[in-house]
């Protein structure tokens, strides 16, 4: 039977790290890597495990395989601080967990609570995140935003849902999308995209119809009309952000305008 550590990487998550380490106190070990935090977040990690680490920060990626480098054992479940691990999905993983597993990684959908209600259509939801993996056969990867564990072999989906708490208020939510789409911008410009500003303008409108309505946002209420309008100003910002992107470059031109976001655009991955 494998040994699971569960690891979080933190930053002044004073408020949210109790409960996710509450969540997690089943595994074989836990392991912190805390951001120099200027609240409580570290003293708090301390009081569940002997393992919290204080560096600075390189960034998700890194931090989060540094994580995984020094847990003791090799199966690594990664969790964020605003997520919660359910008794379901726990006794899920501790089942996969009492034999050697036979994928590389677990991939397990997650469901967020936003204005009071989980919100379980539009881009948010399955929302599967590769969580649960072999360290010696997978990792983080990524650049500017969206990291996500890649593994080399097979790979399966969980049935039980993992937590999430992503947003305090939609003034929180506005802030993350500000800094997201940047960074989602960026990233698209270093990758080649291209977009004109009708293209930028159109792509929103097709994000809020692909949301509330082929994704079934209306299904959740006001939340779900919330959710969905909030989703397609994050892939319309990300767009006219590579727009302007282009005008300081000199590069102009409309280009490719691709496609109009999927399930890693609502911004809400790291908060």
């Amino acid at each position: 039977m494998p040994g699971l550590t569960a690891t979080i990487v933190t930053l002044n998550e004073e408020a949210n790290v109790r409960a996710a380490l509450e969540s997690v106190a089943w595994a074989d070990e836990i392991v912190v890597v805390d951001s120099r935090s200027s609240d409580d977040t570290a003293a708090i990690a301390r009081t569940f495990t002997d393992k919290v680490v204080v560096r600075d920060w390189p960034g998700y990626i890194e931090q989060k395989n540094y994580a995984a480098s020094i847990a003791a054992h090799d199966w690594i479940l990664s969790l964020d601080a605003d997520e919660r691990v359910t008794v379901d999905l726990a006794r899920e993983i501790r089942g996969i967990m009492s034999a050697e597993p036979p994928c590389a990684g677990y991939r397990v959908p997650r469901v967020s609570f936003y204005l009071g209600r989980w919100i379980r259509s539009t881009d948010w939801y399955p929302d599967c995140q590769l969580r649960l993996y072999d360290r010696r056969r997978a990792r983080w990867q990524g650049r500017h935003v969206h990291e996500s564990v890649k593994a080399d072999g097979p790979t399966a989906t969980l049935c039980e849902d993992l937590l999430h708490y992503p947003y305090r208020d939609i003034a929180h939510h506005l802030a993350t999308i500000d800094r997201y789409t940047t960074l989602s911008a960026r990233q698209m410009f270093e990758n080649g995209r291209r977009t004109g500003a009708a293209g930028a303008a159109l792509h929103g409108p097709a994000a809020f119809l692909r949301n509330y309505v082929l994704r079934g946002g209306f299904l959740d209420g006001g939340p779900g009309l919330l959710v969905s309008a909030l989703n397609s100003y994050y892939v319309f910002l990300k767009f006219a952000k590579l727009w302007e992107l282009q005008q300081k470059s000199g590069t102009g031109g409309a280009g490719g305008t691709g496609g109009a976001g999927g399930a890693g655009d609502n911004g809400g991955r790291h908060t």
